[in-house]
């Protein structure tokens, strides 16, 4: 059984709540509800966290090392800029999926670069909720 640290960075505590527009209607809790059972059927354990504090998001990573052997995170808004994000994730050597709700490529221009999927072995995006599920089938097939 394979064990997965799953990452929620800047304002996903606000799903449902902030442009759901854009993010859709579904809150953080019935994500993580969904984010379970996927895992449960995959047969991973997983540890979910949550943070809007980057140096907290960096000390997750960290703590990853030695107990987890893989990461999807959605940065948030640090995808764009974080290079300290990102010196974490290629200091862990684990493998790491960043993952978005929206299509960052057809978002805002600022938006539409990635510091985070140089040291990612993928990225999903634009699939809604659907991204991260997307990312444990995908970290099943890595792991396997």
């Amino acid at each position: 059984m394979a064990n997965l640290m799953i990452i929620h960075g800047p304002n996903l505590n606000m799903l449902g709540i902030r442009e759901p527009e854009i993010y859709g209607r579904t809150t953080l809790s019935e994500l993580n509800q969904m984010i379970k059972e996927k895992a449960c059927k995959l047969d991973f354990n997983i540890e979910i966290q949550q943070s809007n504090h980057e140096g907290v998001i960096i000390d997750l990573i960290h703590s990853a090392y030695g107990h987890m052997d893989g990461i999807i995170i959605n940065p948030g808004a640090y995808t764009h800029y974080s290079y300290a994000i990102a010196d974490a994730i290629a200091s862990v050597s684990l493998p790491v999926i960043e993952v978005h709700l929206s299509d960052i490529s057809k978002r805002e221009e600022f938006r539409r670069h990635s510091v985070i999927k140089a040291v990612s072995v993928a990225q999903i995006a634009g699939l809604g909720t659907g991204s991260y599920l997307a990312a444990l089938d995908k970290m099943a097939e890595l792991l396997a």
